[in-house]
Order: structure tokens, then sequence, then C-alpha cells
């Protein structure tokens, strides 16, 4: 018997021993931020601490049910808080993080028993109130349902998490996103999650709409460290990204980093200081439509508790100072991963507001006449598709986010688990999203959305004429309803913009060394969702620019019927750069005599600002020139694509010509008959008889909604 004993007495004491040695693993490893590893520490800790060991056994779970709960493990997580209880280690700390737990597993009923429960010992409780709200509001907005139709897209998934998927290309054919799958780079498994540290891989759609296999970024984007969470600027030249970096003896903190893109490649990413706070994480980088601001998360001081959502002024020569949205975006909960909807939109995710469980997707609309102005205090208060379970913010409001009223778009789009990470297809309320629900290991993967809306849109073309788009290009849009945005066009040089019915817009496109060019848009009411297609060709100052569609009778200079449609264009674009004098010049090809050609192209010219002088075109801005065959026409790139027999910069003169092919040679006869304007100045009437500047005269009062007439300046 006392051989027994003994030996019961050592087991007893190698198991203490041993949950003491676990557990101290367990807080060093929760001390580097190490939850999944530390869960594992406390667990062997728990299991070894002896059942009588009861208050210690409640504080070892208590350990447990925290780290279970940083880690994704809902279910384990549930598990050790009951046993906090069970051993009477609980406290009202403890009831909250437990109810916000059942909350988020969907077990709404014993949720609000506990959420109660803590609103008795901390009736003030911002969290709690909110909590109880959910749990009893949830079930109904499920029953409720939105306009949100929500699928699983396993095209992009693994079997580990995949998260935060972000469109990039002018026609959104890329996919950027966050995977831990095998094929992340490096071997060890993080601490934090169990998984292999985050990378970011991307998709790539088809002509038919089809996407690729998630493929990995071959350049320096991705490194043994945890990459992820990214998006992009609005030249799409610049990734914004977090990233967490590794170390055994310290903790882990994100950051936002950079990378640039040459041609199709990314670079290494390069450190973004937001500030000089080492000891804060920095995370979940958005930019705004009008690439002035760079949101992002983080719990550095000043904040309102546990995750905010900040944002900082993007400038020429770097970031500006930091700003926290305050209330009523942020709460004492986590408020997490901004998104803008290009129509400017904002979205993010919040565990603090009253929602379904976890993160719930929460969103602001943008005043329709300021979509540039993005989070400021000019906000509509309108009601969004789907339900509203937070009402109106009216006490504490930010200067940043006075006025501003929370949507939540319902069910399916939210769920009792964690949504999150958003990004839309251009300016329709569709695109791509994540969530763990229903995932038992609380992996997360991402998600198509659709919520059809009956919307209106332009979609313009900036480019120059009879050449390539201009991306530097800008586009001013006023509308009779108080509208006036400045947008910039995309790689491709085109722009798209959401349009109300009722409105009269104008549309004046501009670039540096180009001339302007104005158009018009009546938007009437739509019973459907309809695109208008806008063409905004811009004349070069330093170049001839051909008038395509110029026809005369044969051997005469008299303009035939069919340019008139070119003419007036040319018209139009003279009234609205009324500071330019033009060349007008005609040219024939190399056949017939000098003398002939000569005197023909000069009468043709002739013909052609004889038109402009009729349409009112003053006759002092216009210069008729006919060169004949002295100017044979200069072949340029876009052409090339035309005739591939032709290469850049050839001349086509009459030695050029002759050894070419009989069709060819017509076709090139055909290039040289040409009517072209050239920009001789850009200060006609700006000056008086004595060279001083005109005043500009004061605009004209104008009655209310009436548009102003506004004067652009041509930028050289």
């Amino acid at each position: 018997m006392r051989k027994y004993l003994v030996i019961l007495l050592l087991i007893v004491l190698y198991s203490c021993g041993g949950a003491d040695a676990n557990f101290k693993r367990g807080e060093k490893y929760l001390a580097l931020g190490e939850y999944f590893d530390a869960a594992n520490e406390y667990k062997q800790a728990y299991a070894k601490t002896p059942p009588k060991e009861r208050p210690l056994r409640g504080q070892r779970a208590r350990k447990l049910a925290f780290c279970y709960d940083r880690s994704n493990q809902t279910q384990k997580a549930i598990a050790a808080y009951r046993n906090v209880i069970r051993y009477k280690q609980d406290d009202a700390q403890t009831h909250l993080a437990f109810a916000r737990l059942l909350l988020k597993n969907g077990n709404y009923k014993e949720a609000a028993k506990e959420f109660e429960l803590v609103m008795d010992s901390l009736p003030g409780d911002v969290l709690a109130r909110n909590g109880l709200r959910s749990a009893q509001m949830a079930p109904e907005w499920k029953k409720q349902g939105s306009g949100y139709t929500v699928k699983r897209m396993d095209v992009f998934n693994s079997r580990r998490s995949d998260y935060s998927p972000m469109f990039c290309g002018d026609e959104n054919e890329q996919l950027y996103f966050t995977s831990t799958r095998n094929e992340a780079q490096g071997e060890d498994l993080s601490g934090i999650t169990g998984n292999k540290n985050g990378d970011i891989f991307f998709s790539q759609k088809d002509d038919k709409g089809k996407w690729s296999k998630p493929q990995t970024i071959e350049s320096g984007l991705n490194t043994e460290h945890d990459e992820g969470a990214c998006c992009f600027s609005t030249d799409q030249r610049t990734m914004y990204l977090t990233q967490c970096a590794s170390d055994p003896s310290y903790p882990r903190f994100a950051t936002l980093m950079t990378s640039a893109r040459s041609d199709a490649a990314w670079s290494a990413p390069t450190l973004l200081e937001i500030s000089r706070d080492t000891l804060s994480s920095y995370a979940h980088p958005a930019v705004s439509p009008d690439g002035q601001w760079l949101y992002f998360t983080s719990d550095m001081p000043g904040g309102m508790g546990g995750l905010d959502i900040w944002r900082v002024r993007i400038t020429s020569s770097g970031l500006g100072g930091v700003e926290n949205l305050g209330e009523p975006i942020n709460t004492p909960g986590n408020e997490m991963f901004p998104a803008f909807r290009p129509n400017g939109d904002f979205y993010f995710s919040s565990d603090g507001h009253p929602g379904m469980g976890g993160l719930d997707i929460f969103y602001i609309k943008a005043k329709k006449s300021e979509k540039s102005q993005v989070i400021s205090d000019k906000y509509e208060s309108s009601q969004g598709s789907g339900t509203n379970p937070e009402g109106n913010h009216t006490s504490h409001l930010s200067p940043v986010t006075s006025h501003l009223k929370i949507l939540h778009p319902g069910f399916p789009l939210n769920s009792q688990g964690d949504d999150f990470g958003m990004t839309f297809e251009g300016l329709h309320n569709r695109g791509f999203f994540s969530s763990n629900r229903g995932d038992g290991r609380g992996n997360d993967h991402i998600y198509s959305f659709e919520n059809p809306e009956i919307m209106q849109t332009v979609k313009g073309w900036v480019y120059e004429m009879d050449a390539y788009e201009l991306t530097a290009a800008q586009v001013y849009m006023v509308g009779n309803d108080g509208t006036n945005l400045k947008l910039s066009v995309k790689g491709d040089g085109s722009f798209e913009q959401e349009i109300t019915p009722g409105v009269d817009y104008v549309f004046l496109a501009t670039c540096k060394g180009f001339l302007n060019h104005k158009e018009e848009l009546r938007v009437t009411e739509s019973k459907e969702s309809k695109e208008h297609v806008l063409q905004f060709p811009l004349a070069n100052i330093s170049a001839p620019v051909l008038i395509d569609n110029i026809f005369y009778d044969l051997n005469k200079a008299t303009l035939r019927p069919e340019s008139a449609k070119a003419l007036d264009e040319l018209v139009n674009m003279l009234n609205e750069n009324p500071n330019v004098t033009i060349e007008l010049s005609a040219h024939c090809d190399y056949r017939g005599s000098a003398q002939y050609n000569l005197t023909l192209s000069q009468r043709r010219a002739e013909a052609v600002v004889n038109y402009l002088i009729e349409h009112g075109i003053a006759k002092d801005r216009l210069t008729p020139r006919g060169y004949g065959k002295e100017k044979p026409k200069v072949i340029n790139k876009k052409l090339t694509e035309k005739y591939p027999w032709l290469k850049e910069n050839d001349e086509l003169t009459e030695e050029f010509i002759r050894k070419l092919e009989n069709n060819q040679q017509e076709v090139c006869n055909e290039l040289n008959r040409r009517t072209e304007f050239t920009v001789l100045r850009t200060t006609y009437g700006l000056f008086d008889e004595k060279g001083q500047l005109k005043k500009t005269p004061k605009p004209k009062t104008t009655k209310k909604n009436e548009q102003e007439e506004d004067v652009f300046i041509i930028d050289i």
C-alpha cells in the first residue's frame, strides 16, 4: 500500500509540475500574441491540474478561453468559458466575452440571458447593450432577409483561410486576396492561427468571365512573414498591404507596407510609416475613391477601445496627420476592414454595433452630389436596401464623421460568423467578400454577393484624336443638382460614374498639352439599369490633328453634305476652346501637277474656313493653308495597328509609295489626301490692345438650382 501511495504522490507532483511548465510556456506565447500556441499550452496545463484545484482550474480555463477566442476557435472558447463559470472564477467581463461568443455561434437565446446578466453589473456598458439588442433582433433580421444573394466561390478557396479579396485592373479582371494555403511561402505554422503565414495570391478572369486557378505572385512581394489585406492606389501603380513579421522574442505587430508595380511585377514591400509608435498595429488599408485618404485599422492610443478605423491624408510629399473616425463608426468593440464602393459609399466590419454575431458588415451612403467627399460631414441620412438595426446616432459625434447614419445590409450578406473584406465590381452592388460562416475550424472563405439595383451610369473614354487613350486626363462633372466632381481616368482612358435621373450634366475633359472637350448629358427616368457612353477625343496642341470624314467633290473644293457632322464637331471644339487660333490645312496626294494640287488644296482649306465662319467662328481665329503634296503624311503608331505593313514614322512620299503594291499605294494616297488643323495660339482674346491681361468677367447671377457656367483654362 505504501508503494502505491508513493507512486500516486509522484504522479500528482509530476502532473502539477508539468502543468506549471505548460502554463509558463502559455504565458510566454500569450505575451508574443501567439494565441494558437498559447492555447495548446494552456489546454495541457488545465488538463494536468487536479479537479480538486477548482480555483486554479477556473483561472487556467479563463486563459484558455481567451486564447481560443483570439484564434477564432469559437466553440472551444465557449466550452472553456463554461468551465470558468463552473469553477466560479467568473466576473462581469467573463460573462460579456462568453455572451459575445454565444452570439457569434448563433446561440441567441442563451446570449441574451448572459448580456442581461452583464447589464445588471455594468448597466452603462455599450457592448453589453448592443449585444443584447443583437441577440433579440438577429433571428428577425435573418427571417426578414434582404435583396442580397450570396454564393461561396470555391474557385478561390482552399481548405485553409482565404480572405480580403480586392479587384484590380481597368475592367476588374484580376482579383487579389490573402491565403494561408499550402502554396504560401515558408514552412512554419503561425503561432497565432495554427495555419501557415498568409501570402497574397491573384486570379485572372478570361474573356468569357471565367476565373483562373489562384496563382502565386512571382516577385519579392511575398515573404516568409504574414502578408495580406491589400488595396491599390487610384492609378493601380501602388499596392498597400498588411505585413506581420515574426520574432521569437518580441510581440508581433501588424504594419502597413507599400509595393510598386513595374510592368506586371510587384516590388518587395517597404514600410509605410504612419507614426513613430512601434507598439501599435496598423492593418487593413483602403484608399478613398478620390485617392486623397488612406484608411486603416489600428489599436494606437487615442482610440475608442479595441481596434478602431483611422485615416491619414495622402499628399505628394508623404502622409499627413492621422485622424480617428470617432463615433458613430468606432465603438468600444472592434472596427476593421474599411472599404469603399466606387460611388463613395463607405463599408467596414464591426463587432461593436448591433449585428448578427461576430464581425458584421456596415456601411454609410455617400451624399450623391459630393461623391468625391468621403467620410466627411456631408452624407445623406437615407435608408439602405437592407435592414437598419443600428438606427440614427446622435450623441458625441466626431468632427470627422458627424451627421452619419450607420446602415446594416442584413442577411445573408451578414451572418452569425465574421463577415468582412468587401470589394466591388465597378459601380454595381456586386463583388466579393470573406466570411467564416459555417466553418467549424474558423477558417475564412471568399463569397460572391449581388444586390441588383436600378441605376444609371455614364462611361466615358478620353483619348487623343487619331491616337491612344490619355491616362493623365481629368474629367470635370457638373450637374444642375449641385454635383461638382473631378474624376480621374483609368489606365485605359476610361471613367465611370453613377448619375441621377432628372439631372442635366456637363462633362469637360482636360489634359495637359491638349484642347478641352465638352459633352452634355440629360438623364431621363428608366425602369431598368442603363449605361450612357460618351467619347472625349482631345486635340493635340503641338501636332497636326486629322479631321476625319471631310469629303469634297472630285477635283473640286465643294464640301459634300456628309462632311457636315465632322465640321460641326470642329465648330463645337473651337467654341469650347475660345482662346485658340488654328491653321486649317488641306493636303493632296502626289498625283497631278504641283501647282494644280497647291491651288486645289488652298481652295479646299478656304472652303472649310468659310463653313466655320458661317457657323459663328471669328475669322481672325482661322488661317486657311493649302499644302498640295508638300507635306506627306507621317505614320503614327495607331495607324500601324490598322496597316501592319506600315511602320511608325514612315513618311508617305511619292518614292516610298511607288515601292508598294497597288492596293497599298491606294491606301497611302488616301492617307495623304487629308484635312488637318494645327493650333497656332492659345491666348486669343486674353489680352487688350496694350498687351495687358483682360479682367475675367464676373459670373452671371443664376437662379437656385440653375447651373452656372464654369470657366476652364487649357493646361499647356
